[in-house]
């Protein structure tokens, strides 16, 4: 169940690739890759033989040539056509502020079964895709993969500027058109770096702290990086801030409850749809 959710949620954020170099995402783009589309078309040098439809070959070498000097010939062969596999290159972004752990509420540890669930699924599933780990507090800094399990809150407010300053970093040095941003978070931002300071605001939403977030998430738009959000938190305030984040990037939302895996409410504001999953 939960591995199964993971993968219906990736196919809902891979589903906008640009062509690239060959991956294993299918596209909607018609190319080399292993799924056929209902077109053919005719051979062409380099085809794939396993891509060979059989029964319009044979079908076109009768119509060709008849069945007295029935022959095949290179002008005979149908191919079936295939949707282009691509790859993109994804950060990563997992929220290890003091939230995360406030109240008695543990979401730290559902947000690392999610981290944990989608790097493995992208790895297993995607192998030629890059994929970097990143973690937000007050600052951002890259982790391994085999750091995920033991990754602890700290005493951190929430920079996300900082976090999103460092993906966009990762992504500008990746040469791949797919890129994309993937944020588990417990929802809004309390600090952003002015200089050498910090500038924090725990309370409720600070408009210097929201303006700086929120244009990050227009520029991610702009320069064609989606972010995907997994929100681990169900308060309606903090809900109303990726709700704002979400449609100033125009991605994607996943809404949990603090069982992290169980139950989604998938958002996608670029395709104006709302459904439970």
């Amino acid at each position: 169940m939960e591995i199964a959710l993971r993968r219906q949620a990736l196919d809902e954020i891979f589903d906008q690739l640009k062509k690239s170099r060959k991956g294993e995402h299918t596209t909607n783009i018609s190319g080399q890759g292993d799924e056929f589309t209902s077109e053919l078309r005719p051979y062409q040098f380099g085809d794939k033989l396993d891509n060979l439809a059989v029964s319009e070959t044979l079908r076109n070498a009768q119509i060709n040539h008849g069945l007295d000097d029935f022959r095949l010939t290179e002008n005979d062969l149908a191919i079936h056509e295939t949707y282009f596999q691509s790859q993109t290159s994804t950060v990563l972004m997992i929220d290890i502020s003091h939230s995360m752990i406030l109240y008695g509420e543990d979401r730290i540890t559902p947000a690392k079964k999610v981290a944990m669930a989608l790097s493995e699924l992208i790895i297993t599933r995607y192998p030629k895709d890059t994929l970097d780990i990143i973690v937000f507090g007050d600052d951002a800094w890259q982790i391994e993969i085999k750091d995920l399990p033991y990754l602890e809150v700290g005493p951190y407010h929430t920079n996300t500027v900082a976090g999103l300053e460092l993906a966009m970093d990762i992504l500008r040095k990746r040469k791949n058109p797919n890129k994309q941003i993937m944020m588990i978070t417990d929802g809004k931002p309390t600090c952003i770096k002015k200089g050498k300071n910090y500038y924090k605001n725990s309370f409720g939403l600070d408009r210097k702290i929201l303006n700086r977030t929120l244009a990050l998430a227009v520029n991610c738009r702009k320069i064609h990086i989606p972010i995907t959000t997994f929100m681990i938190a169900r308060d309606p305030y903090l809900v109303h801030f990726v709700d704002q984040f979400t449609k100033a990037n125009g991605g994607k939302a996943f809404y949990s409850s603090l069982d992290g895996l169980g139950e989604f409410i998938f958002m996608d504001y670029k395709q104006n749809k709302k459904r439970r999953n």
